[in-house]
């Protein structure tokens, strides 16, 4: 098993061995998805980190701050995902994106050039803030949230993009250096 979903230099947990709150979640995504996505057996490596980890994880994506739907907040993990070469994420978040949008082709669209996707100006906007975050934080201008603000978001929404794209940033260096795949259940999600 650990071949084939992390690089063999990382050992990964006796699923059984590990904390009963982290079996519960495991067990819990298991039953909700039908499989248990690779990166939480990674993550369960260190529990204190998963903890952690999904507990951000949780609060970006699935409390509600502002107005983004969680399509929406898909859209950005897959844009800047791509963005940062992370086969994982552009993949699995890519099915997630497929099932909330009910849009099976807007999700390889967004990875692969959201400015060419069927998406709205609005969407089109946070994408391009999202991919300003993501490439060149240290010199985003306040007119680049005015254009946001001018288009309805919110400045929670502005937080939501800023904050989500900070945070897969992370994720995306995890899965990439650790050599996290993709479960193959991932790449027909959301398709039929």
């Amino acid at each position: 098993m650990a071949e084939s979903i992390i690089r063999s230099e990382f050992d990964l947990p006796a699923l059984a061995s590990l904390p009963e709150d982290i079996r519960e979640r495991l067990s819990t995504v298991q039953e909700k998805s039908g499989f248990l996505p690779n990166i939480f057996v990674a993550l369960a490596r260190r529990p204190d980190e998963f903890r952690a980890f999904f507990a951000y994880h949780d609060a970006l994506l699935e409390q509600q701050h502002g107005t983004l739907t969680k399509a929406d907040k898909e859209m950005i993990i897959v844009t800047t995902s791509a963005l940062n070469d992370c086969h994982y994420c552009v993949i699995a978040h890519g099915a997630i994106l497929r099932v909330r949008s009910k849009n099976p082709l807007v999700s390889d669209q967004v990875a692969i050039n959201y400015r060419k996707a069927e998406i709205t100006a609005a969407q089109r906007a946070m994408l391009d803030f999202a991919c300003a975050v993501a490439l060149r934080s240290g010199s985003v201008e306040d007119a680049e949230i005015q254009v946001l603000i001018d288009l309805g978001f919110s400045h929670e929404d502005v937080w939501d993009i800023l904050a989500i794209t900070a945070f897969f940033a992370m994720s995306n260096r995890l899965a990439n250096v650790a050599g996290i795949r993709p479960n193959p259940e991932f790449y027909a999600l959301g398709r039929g």
